[in-house]
């Protein structure tokens, strides 16, 4: 995949998922602006990709707020001469069950992930705009965002809005060229290590260097960061020009398209509905097949 004179910003990478979409873009042949809050992190980031041969340039800041967005684009601008791409995937975690969640946990994840998403987006659409050759939004969501997921309302409220951002800003930049799309990405991380059915095998893997075993690479969509780049290269590229408003999932090897909400069962009643007409055919009716929510527990093969 070519990106020979486009120009990425990606958050949140330091380290981790994010430096693996950096370095996929870099060497696909764009030039990239790595961000994160630790000043170090973006320094080795930045030295990974110029000595594999790539470009890149750091700007330190922390996502939430509209100057450090606009210190992004204009990082961008200033060092490569415009802004083709933005991945947004700066995050951090503060998990807890409800009744422990405090309004800080709660503030601090959504301003980070939604209003960092927003921040960004808003900066980058405006310059992609003022260029006139359209451009990329790639924001970065989460499985936990479409099922939810145990002690993480902040995290999923937070995803679950980047994926609406992605499907409200693919109509409003559509006649600008500019797509936007939601990755849904799964890959051994930080995060992932805590989960107790994947700790062990991740830990086996990095111990003797073998690759994540089938079941979990393909039933489960677990694989590297690298496996997830693959897509975030195809959305920053011109093969994915028609591609806007989808939410993708990737991992290991597996690649899907995730369905948008709908209606799923509808019923109807002359004059409205009662709740007691609602009560009366619900279990036989409109809730009859009740959808299921949370992400489901993997399960390894039996030996």
């Amino acid at each position: 995949m070519d990106l020979q004179g486009k120009v990425a910003v990606v958050t949140g990478s330091g380290r981790g998922l994010g430096l693996a979409y950096a370095r996929a873009l870099a060497a696909a042949g764009a030039a990239v602006v790595v961000n994160d809050v630790d000043r170090a992190a973006v320094d080795a980031a930045v030295a990974t990709i110029t000595a594999a041969g790539g470009r890149a340039t750091g700007a330190v800041a922390a996502v939430g707020d509209s100057a450090a967005a606009q210190l992004l684009v204009d990082t961008a601008v200033t060092e490569f001469g415009s802004l083709d791409v933005l991945v947004t995937n700066a995050g951090i975690l503060r998990d807890r069950v409800l009744w422990k969640m405090t309004d800080e946990d709660f503030d601090d994840v959504v301003r980070v992930h939604l209003r960092g998403t927003f921040t960004c987006a808003r900066a980058a659409a405006v310059r992609m705009r003022e260029q006139g050759t359209g451009g990329r939004l790639v924001l970065i969501s989460s499985p936990a965002g479409q099922r939810g997921n145990f002690g993480q309302t902040n995290y999923a409220a937070a995803k679950a809005g980047v994926v609406a951002m992605a499907r409200t800003w693919a109509m409003e930049l559509s006649r600008a060229g500019i797509t936007v799309n939601a990755v849904v990405p799964v890959a051994a991380t930080e995060m992932t290590r805590t989960i107790p059915a994947f700790a062990p095998v991740i830990e086996e893997a990095e111990r003797t260097g073998s690759p994540l075993p089938d079941w979990l690479r393909k039933q489960e969509g677990l694989g590297t960061v690298e496996d997830v780049a693959a897509l975030i290269t195809f959305l920053a590229s011109d093969a994915a020009k028609d591609v806007t408003g989808q939410a993708i999932g990737i991992g290991g090897d597996r690649l899907a398209l995730w369905a948008h909400p709908q209606e799923k069962a509808v019923a109807l009643a002359d004059g409205g509905w009662s709740a007691e007409t609602i009560a009366a055919q619900w279990q036989d009716g409109v809730g009859a097949e009740p959808e299921s929510y949370g992400i489901p527990a993997p399960k390894a093969p039996e030996a």
